[in-house]
């Protein structure tokens, strides 16, 4: 872990506050992991032994229903924490976490959690402001999922997409990470026949282009007009 410098998670939200001192305590106590796409990281209902910090990739955030359906709460881009099952009052994993792209993780025993929050006072305020904003944004998709249409979901659901993880092209703004209709009908409650019925038919119009596992947005703006209440179906 000596080889991994400071300087490359100082920019980092969790380590920014800190000193290059600590930031070297901290990675001492680290290791590091790769995962393949597809690969799951940890599962829904495991014990959390251990809370991770992603370097390079993206991770899926994913909850089984009671009828077995799988449900995408979020997704987690590199440079984050997740797995922090302790600063949610969880002894278990409250979800599974599955690498979408190959991805590269940081991984401590979750035991040091509450050492590092008393320790490393940026630390501390980082994770909580992150624990804050993962908490609204999964409360601003359970607001969604009842009281908006399903062409209202989708289409803030790839807006999300775009603006938290999104790669300007010549085309427009794609999709950064491999990403299904099937992944979509998972993270706005709807079938698969919907959503690319939807995509179709913004193909049709040049607001999006969709290939195989990619998405790009041609017209944001159109997009923002789908996702308001009262849009066109």
């Amino acid at each position: 872990m000596r080889k991994l410098d400071e300087s490359l998670l100082s920019h980092l939200a969790p380590f920014a506050g800190l000193t290059r001192d600590e930031i070297r305590e901290i990675l001492d106590q680290a290791s590091t992991q790769r995962f393949n796409a597809g690969e799951s990281i940890f599962d829904e209902g495991a014990v959390a032994e251990r809370f991770f910090l992603l370097l390079d990739g993206y991770v899926r955030v994913v909850r089984i229903t009671d009828g077995g359906d799988h449900v995408t709460v979020l997704h987690i881009p590199s440079g984050q924490l997740f797995g922090i099952a302790s600063a949610l009052g969880h002894t278990n994993y409250p979800a599974t976490s599955i690498a979408v792209s190959e991805s590269i993780t940081l991984a401590w025993p979750m035991r040091l959690w509450s050492d590092f929050e008393a320790r490393y006072e940026g630390f501390s305020t980082a994770t909580q402001r992150a624990v804050g904003k993962r908490m609204t944004d999964m409360h601003d998709r359970f607001v969604e999922m009842a009281t908006q249409q399903v062409e209202q979901r989708v289409a803030n659901a790839l807006l999300r997409l775009i603006n938290q993880m999104g790669r300007k092209t010549d085309q427009g703004i794609e999709v950064d990470f491999p990403i299904t209709r099937q992944d979509l009908s998972q993270m706005t409650g709807t079938t698969l026949h919907t959503v690319s019925r939807l995509l179709s038919a913004w193909e049709k119009s040049g607001i999006v282009e969709s290939r195989r596992k990619h998405i790009v947005v041609s017209r944001p703006q159109e997009l923002v007009l789908k996702g308001k209440p009262g849009a066109q179906h």
